[in-house]
This record gives structure tokens, sequence and C-alpha cells, in this order.
């Protein structure tokens, strides 16, 4: 099969921009990322957003993009799956490339949450779970992570401090990434005495909502430039996956069945087994997600996810690094952009440059976004080469 590389990443600092708009945050990601693949001339863009219509009033991404960026012409469209609209966007990008339909494709994660405040960014985002069963009873996303992680607690005997691991790991590994929103590491009694969300949630619990953009640059091999330095990256498995999207409707709400069937199926494209995995980007918008992805693509059993946080496993030298740049924790959560993060960093990591945070000899990283509580789940191994 045609190998699909990523030749150019591009990002920008994760934060609060309030001095600039949507596409001026992604035209920053592009040109780093158009610049890094050596100048390749894009020929379709897929834009990944989860809420610029209703927090932006900005509808018809992939133009207005397309066009800011100097690339009117090319194919553009936006792509949406809520907290997975960046890693659906990868995914399309992928595909047009491995068709061989298109050349040269810009992926671009692209979110502004600051162009409203307070309940307005609440109510927009309850727009990505049921709105007729669970939004109109005024269910939040965080009161649902939150009821999720109670039940989990109850059923699995876990302690108050079980999840703290996983805020420590991520804000362990944000210290070292320029473009994290939060670079200070935390000791487990500032988890312990944090400001309590939605009990048990606390705001160590859950990533802070934040503007961003991030741009890959897609190709095949025999298609980059011979003056390219910087070591390739490929995607050896992509795969997605959905579920019912009001979790009420789950035989079981504590396991993430999407998140086993997009990471399984991704891993038998890649032709590897989990013990090959170096590195695991998992979508932590909330402690409880974590835990739950790391038991259901098969790190841990059923009930046991936290441990590996509480244990040290998740670390940079653990048995499996997670959030190795901090996370959504530690970096922010950016929406729709989110996936386009993930795999920026794991190509950081698989290049080798990634500093402080560097994986010895990884080799494979696999990268996993969610939309809600995984009604839908979008997974890609990448590779060294």
């Amino acid at each position: 099969m045609t190998d699909v590389v990523i030749a150019g990443i591009g990002q920008t600092e994760v934060g609060e921009h309030w001095e600039i708009g949507l596409r001026d945050l992604a035209l920053h990601a592009i040109q780093s990322a158009v610049k890094d693949s050596g100048g390749l001339k894009p020929q379709a863009l897929f834009v990944g957003n989860m809420l610029a219509p209703n927090i932006s009033n900005q509808a018809h991404l992939g133009a207005l993009i397309a066009d800011y960026a100097g690339l009117t012409g090319i194919e553009a469209i936006t792509v949406e799956a809520a907290g997975a609209s960046g890693g659906a966007a990868l995914r399309q990008g992928y595909l047009a490339i491995a068709s061989g339909m298109v050349d040269v494709a810009l992926v671009v994660g692209i979110e502004k949450f600051t162009d409203k405040l307070g309940s307005e960014v609440e109510e927009a985002i309850s727009t990505t779970s049921d709105s007729d069963f669970e939004a109109v009873q005024g269910m939040t996303t965080t009161a649902q992570a939150a009821l999720l992680m109670k039940r989990y607690m109850h059923e699995h005997n876990v302690p108050a401090s079980g999840f703290a691991g996983f805020a420590l790991t991520s804000h362990a590994n944000g210290v070292a990434n320029k473009n994290a929103m939060f670079r200070k590491a935390i000791k487990p009694e500032t988890y312990s005495k944090a400001e309590m969300v939605s009990d048990p949630l606390n705001m160590f619990d859950i990533a802070p909502n934040a503007d961003g953009a991030a741009a890959l640059v897609l190709t095949r091999r025999d298609l980059l430039p011979s003056d390219v330095k910087s070591p390739l990256v490929k995607i050896a498995g992509s795969a997605a996956s959905s579920d019912t999207l009001a979790l009420h409707d789950r035989k079981d709400i504590l396991y993430f069945d999407t998140a086993q069937i997009s990471a399984g199926k991704a891993m038998k494209q890649a032709g590897i087994v989990l013990d090959q995995v170096n590195f695991f980007e998992y979508h932590d918008a909330f402690s409880i997600y974590a835990a739950l992805q790391l038991e259901a693509v098969g790190f841990a059993i059923k009930g046991k996810g936290w441990k590996l946080a509480e244990d040290g496993s998740i670390g940079l030298k653990g048995k499996i690094p997670c959030a190795t740049m901090g996370g959504m924790k530690a970096r922010g959560f950016p929406g729709g952009a989110a996936g386009v993060y993930q795999a920026v960093e794991a190509v950081t990591q698989l290049r080798g440059q990634a500093e402080a945070n560097q994986i010895a000899n990884a080799k494979y990283g696999l990268i996993q976004s969610l939309g809600g509580p995984a009604s839908t789940a979008v997974s890609h191994i990448l590779m060294a080469l």
C-alpha cells in the first residue's frame, strides 16, 4: 500500500488568543507546516473544527481558510465530529492520499473558544451531546463526565486521590512544551486541594478550553522534495468508529467500545500488536476518559486504568508513556484542533525532536481522538521510517 507520510507540521501556542481570529490562527499553523514540508503545494484542504458556527458565527471554514491562505481553487471542506473533529480531518486527508486521488493534502485543526464567554460557551458545547435527551435536561459534558467518574469510583473502589496521577503526569510533561497553555508541574497536595467543579471532578480533572490551530501536510513518500531533512513519519494505520450519541443508550457506560474498535483496526492495519506501541496520546478532556481509553485499548484491564496513572506507568519513563507533551490537561483543549495537535506532537516524538520529553527509540505512536464520551473515536498509528 502507498506510504502516506506527514511531510510538514505546524502549530500555534494554545491559550486565550483574544487578539486574533480564526483565519489568522489557521494561517500561522499552515505557513509553518508548508515550510516544514519543503514548500509542497496542497491540492486539498480538510479543516477539523467543532464549534465555529456556534461560537465564532462562522461556518464554511474550508473556503474561508483556503482563500486566506492563498489556496483558492483547491478542494476545501470542514470535518465535524465534536472533540474528534481534528482526528477525523486527519483521517480524511489520509484517505485522500491513500486513494491516489490527491497528491498533497493539508489538514488543519482550528478552534476559538474565546469568541464567546461563560454560559454561551457551555451552550455551544452541549450541541455535541444528544440535544433531545441530554442537553435539553441541562446536562453539560462536564456533569456527564462527573457522573461517569462517580460510577467508576463506586464500581471499582477507587479512592478520592485515585485519578490524581493523570493530572500530575500531564502537568509534568507540559513544562517543556513551549506551546502548552500551562507549563508548571503540580504536586499531589495541589490536586487534593483543588476546587471541586462537578463532584468528583476537580479543576485538574478537566482540560481547559482554549484557542489554537495546528496543521499537517500529507503526501506520498515518492513525492517528497529531495531537500526535506526532517526524519520521515508515516501514517501506518487509520480507523474510526461510532457509538450511541446518548450515554444512557449503551449496554455498558463504563466501556468505550469505539476506542477499542478503532485502535484495534488501526493496529491491525499497521501490522503491530499493543506491546509495540511506544507511547499513547489519549484524549484526556477529563481524567475519567483517559482511564477508560487505557482500558478499552488494552493497556489495562477493566477497572484498573487509573492504576497506570497512580503507579507512574504513563510517565515518560513508564511502561506506556501518555500525554507526552502535556496532553489536553496542560497543553489545553482546543476543541476541533485537538486531534491535529496530537498528531503534531506524535510526529515530534517520532522525529526525535521532543527534547526533554523525548521517548527513547520511539518507533510507533498511537493517537486517539474522542467525540463526546467516545460517541466517535478516531485512532491513528504513526510510525518512524
